[in-house]
């Protein structure tokens, strides 16, 4: 019978950290969200074609000439009188809250007279968050005095810290805020 020795040796193993410059490890981790308003544009159109559906078989429309046509930042609203306009924004309104589509993010203009002895009315949609609104939600997070930075980053405001809940707290404020117009918090980052 032969027998085999295995012979097994073991090297010791260093495990060294990682070489990272001085800078990189001494920087804390930073944490950031963008607070933008934009209304989805495929809602909006799904939304208006509902409605036009909806005018083109209520007995009232019967024969109504009642439109909506979404243009490049408005909506137009036409109808033959203000009664049949204002019940077309009311079907429109149920539509675009359905689709979820902000109410908020519609601004309403003068019903004014139209051609053929019809009346109109422009809606725009907002886009963005407008000036003096960004400096308002940046002076509402200065003046709540959390350990974050708001930054105007043109119709966005970027707000970042090192604390995620602080962060989370901040979200909370501002939506229990009113500013008048639609918000959402997207694009949340951890560096």
């Amino acid at each position: 019978m032969l027998s085999s020795v295995y012979q097994l040796s073991f090297e010791t193993i260093e495990l060294r950290k990682p070489v990272t410059s001085g800078r990189l490890q001494g920087m804390a981790q930073q944490n950031s969200f963008d607070i933008v308003s934009n209304v989805d544009r495929a809602e909006m159109t799904n939304a208006i074609n509902q409605t036009l559906k909806e005018v083109r078989q209520r007995f009232d429309f019967k024969g109504s000439a009642a439109n909506v046509v979404l243009e490049k930042e408005a909506l137009v609203l036409t109808a033959e009188d203000e009664t049949k306009l204002r019940n077309m924004n009311d079907i429109l309104q149920q539509k675009l809250v359905r689709r979820g589509v902000p109410l908020k993010a519609l601004s309403y203009g003068r019903v004014e007279p139209a051609a053929g002895g019809t009346v109109r009315q422009e809606v725009a949609i907002q886009q963005g968050i407008p000036q003096d609104k960004t400096k308002e939600i940046v002076k509402f997070i200065k003046d709540s005095k959390a350990k974050v930075q708001a930054s105007i980053q043109a119709d966005v405001v970027r707000v970042s810290g090192k604390d995620r809940n602080t962060l989370q707290d901040i979200i909370a404020k501002l939506k229990a805020n009113d500013f008048g117009i639609d918000m959402q918090f997207t694009n949340y980052r951890s560096n």
